[in-house]
Order: C-alpha cells, then sequence, then structure tokens
C-alpha cells in the first residue's frame, strides 16, 4: 500500500532535521554568522535541506570542511574566501580601563559571555567566549582586544555543546522579551483606540449639580 503524500512529507522533514543535527554537531558552535546564517545551527539546516554548500566555516576550517564532506558524501572543497579565512581561534578581552560601560558588546555577544551594567565596567568570561570577534565592530572605543585561544578550549566538543546551549538560552529570552514588548504596544494601542465608555446620564448630572455647587460656595 503506497505511504500518504502527508506521511511521506512527514518523514521527510524528519529525516532533515536529524541530518540538521548530526552537522550541527560538527560545527564549532562559535555563531560568528560568517556563514551567511544567523548562528551554527540555521547554516546546518540549510546544508541538510542542500540549500548551502559545505565550506563557509571558518572556524570550522579545512578540517571542519573534511568532516561535513564525510558525512554528507559530498568532495572536499576550499574554504570560500568570501566568508572569512581560516586562522587560529581567539577570544575577546576588554581592556577594562578603557570600557565605558556602552552595553553594545553585551548585545552583540551570542552566548552571553560578556558581563556587566551600563555605565560599569564589562569583562569577559572567558570560558564562555566562542572567539566569535562580534564584539569588536560593536564596541565604540575600541577596547576589546583578541588573544589566543587554548588549544584545549578549541578542540573541546563538551565546550561547543555548552556555547550551543548558552545560544539556544539567548535566543529564546530575546524571544520572549520580543513576544513581551509587543504584546505591552498591542495592550496600549487597544487602550488607545478603545471607543470611550458612555457615562451613566445620572452620573453626571450629578456631578454638574455638585460642580454648580461648589462653584457657588
Amino acid at each position: 500500500m503506497p505511504m500518504p503524500a502527508r506521511q511521506r512529507a512527514r518523514n521527510t522533514m524528519n529525516d532533515v532535521t536529524d541530518l540538521a543535527t548530526r552537522i550541527d554537531a560538527l560545527l564549532p558552535q562559535t555563531q560568528c554568522e560568517q556563514c551567511g546564517f544567523h548562528g551554527c545551527r540555521p547554516y546546518a539546516e540549510a546544508m541538510a535541506r542542500g540549500d548551502a554548500p559545505i565550506n563557509r566555516c571558518p572556524p570550522g576550517g579545512a578540517a571542519g570542511i573534511a568532516r561535513l564532506a564525510a558525512l554528507l558524501h559530498t568532495p572536499v572543497l576550499p574554504l570560500d574566501p568570501t566568508h572569512g579565512v581560516e586562522k587560529p581561534r581567539t577570544l575577546a578581552h576588554i581592556v577594562e580601563a578603557d570600557c565605558i560601560g556602552c552595553t553594545k558588546c553585551i548585545q552583540a555577544c551570542p552566548v552571553d559571555a560578556i558581563v556587566g551594567a551600563a555605565k560599569l565596567m564589562h569583562t569577559v568570561l572567558p570560558d564562555h567566549c566562542t572567539g566569535c570577534e562580534l564584539c569588536v565592530p560593536a564596541c565604540p572605543v575600541d577596547c576589546i582586544e583578541l588573544e589566543p585561544m587554548p588549544l584545549a578550549q578549541v578542540e573541546d566538543t563538551a565546550q561547543a555543546d555548552t556555547s550551543r546551549a548558552h545560544f539556544q538560552r539567548r535566543e529564546a529570552r530575546l524571544a520572549r522579551e520580543r513576544a513581551e514588548r509587543e504584546a505591552e504596544l498591542a495592550s496600549r494601542k487597544a487602550a488607545v483606540d478603545a471607543p470611550a465608555t458612555p457615562q451613566n446620564p445620572v452620573l453626571a448630572a450629578l456631578a454638574r449639580a455638585r460642580a454648580r455647587q461648589g462653584s457657588k460656595a
């Protein structure tokens, strides 16, 4: 008996999702967006659908491309230079004496690796930093330096899993905050657009009488 079209579509979707998860496990989880996607998972999903090539991840480099090629049974490709160049991984470091506490780097960090508050000094949590470098152009006073990432951290697959989790939590938090802001704006708009409630004529008459009495006193 032929499989219904809906079931075939569901199976195909499940296959793509499973493949995307396997691809994502091979990516470095820097969430740097050099691939042209908002994070590693969207890039993995695009590769699983066949919509993106395997050579757009500079942090993964040639070794990462080779792993992806083996998984997907495709030829190894050279890194696409339009998406960056392969280089040693780095960690961000804030020169605290120069930090003005603008929070722009905190907003740019995809894994919440920078802590601080407005008009107060910021600092990077090195164990959380992925070396994405997104904080560097965001800093208006150029107080962020890049330092070599320890090799143990580069090769630590558990570190990549932790970075993925940090990214997912941040994305969920930002989505929740956006939804709350949109709900508040919608509530305010509804209050402004709502027609005025008709006033009780008896209460209105009493209010006018009290006003006249007050003016005579």
